[in-house]
């Protein structure tokens, strides 16, 4: 079965498993590093991990697609027996699929369509596709979890190679060619066990990315063929209920016969007695309508009168207000007109006092300057009497 295909990884694994431990002497009881072996097994034991958290969802996506395979051959064979669609069976049919997220979507599809459900049958149909679809399956398969898996273990296999290789390089030492010779046994091979786990990083990073998509690739086609199945042997119409209503138009059909045969009842006699009939009917008519609406004409004719009376006063106050009101924005308009020459000469007097003022105050600086000359010739003059 394909949706099985992750035990395989598994196997993988315990067959790399073994291989390492071989490399690293554990079977020989010759183990070469300590260092490298615990390197290795470290990131075995994080990829198994992550091979269980896996393996979890797939189980969980394998009984979803298990529960579509199974209902998909259910309904075929019910259709076949009945010849004739199921969605009378499926409409209130509880826990149709026997999985809790496709009942629990299915349930929500079954309220969404009795929404749509009235006396004379469905107005409407909902796909559902809508509540059954790829995001689901993506939910319960981890997408968003196993699709970094693959990527994780290459991270992993690179990551364990460079700690391996700091350790043999921590371990050389020498500062001459003998000393140097002496080391390159034990760092060669430190290297060649740390590399191994780039090796198996990679190999599981495949491994995990084909079985993968295998699995997703089966499950939607599960998903469609359970869609297709469904569209053609339960998927209702809104014409699912025309015998219904083609039983509801004959009582309705009946009913006007009904209906109509009375009123030929009554319309029983000669032509002549049902002209004379509506010739006196007319002529009552005409008398009650003289005798009720004469007045109320009068009344209705004094009331139009007073109405467009009303109306050419409105009409002349209306024409008396838009003139006042041209008046009112003529004088707004002078008005902003004078402002705005306002403040044009008071911007102009604003510069004139700004000059005046410099003016001013040039001439006190002129004044100061001489009255400062003046002094200081005056106390010259002084100085030169008193000697």
């Amino acid at each position: 079965m394909k949706n099985k295909i992750y035990f395989i990884l598994f196997l993988f694994y315990f067959l790399v498993l073994g291989y390492i431990l071989y490399l690293n002497g554990v079977f020989t009881g010759e183990i070469t590093s300590y260092a490298n072996l615990l390197i290795n097994l470290g990131c075995l034991l994080v990829i198994g991990i992550l091979f269980v958290l896996s393996a979890v969802s797939f189980a969980r996506l394998n009984r979803c697609v298990d529960a579509l395979s199974f209902a998909t051959f259910s309904i075929y064979k019910r259709y076949k027996e009945t010849g004739k669609n199921l969605w009378g069976e499926y409409r209130d049919k509880k826990n149709p699929f026997e999985n809790p997220a496709l009942d629990e979507a299915f349930s929500k599809y079954q309220k969404r369509m009795r929404s749509y459900t009235t006396k004379r049958g469905l107005t409407n149909v909902c796909e559902l596709e809508e509540y059954i679809n790829e995001d689901m399956l993506d939910q319960l398969g981890s997408s968003h979890y196993n699709s970094n898996i693959a990527g994780t273990m290459t991270g992993l296999g690179i990551l364990g190679t460079f700690i391996g290789l700091s350790l043999g390089l921590s371990a050389f030492s020498g500062n001459d060619i003998f000393t140097i010779s002496d080391n390159v046994g034990p760092l060669l091979d430190g290297m060649k066990v740390a590399f191994h786990t780039s090796v198996y990083g990679i190999f599981f990073s495949l491994v995990f990315n084909f079985v993968y998509r295998s699995i997703m690739a089966y499950s939607y086609q599960v998903l469609s063929e359970f869609h297709t199945c469904y569209r053609e042997c339960v998927m209702p119409s809104v014409g699912a209920n025309a015998d219904e209503n083609s039983k509801a138009m004959l009582v309705y059909q009946a009913n006007m016969a009904n209906s109509m045969k009375s009123i030929l009842d009554l319309l029983k006699g000669t032509a002549e007695a049902q002209t004379a009939g509506m010739e006196r009917m007319l002529q009552e008519f005409v008398r009650q309508l003289s005798q009720t609406m004469g007045s109320d004409f009068e009344r209705l004719g004094k009331s139009l009168n007073d109405a467009c009376d009303a109306q050419a006063i409105y009409s002349r106050n209306y024409q008396s207000m838009e003139n006042t009101t041209k008046e009112l924005l003529e004088a707004s308009r002078i008005l902003m007109e004078t402002m705005d020459h306002t403040m044009t000469r008071q911007e102009r007097f604003a510069k004139e006092l700004k000059n005046q003022q410099e003016i001013l105050s040039r001439a006190c600086d002129t004044l100061n300057e001489d009255i400062s000359n003046q002094l200081y010739t005056f106390n010259q003059m002084r100085d030169l009497y008193e000697k």
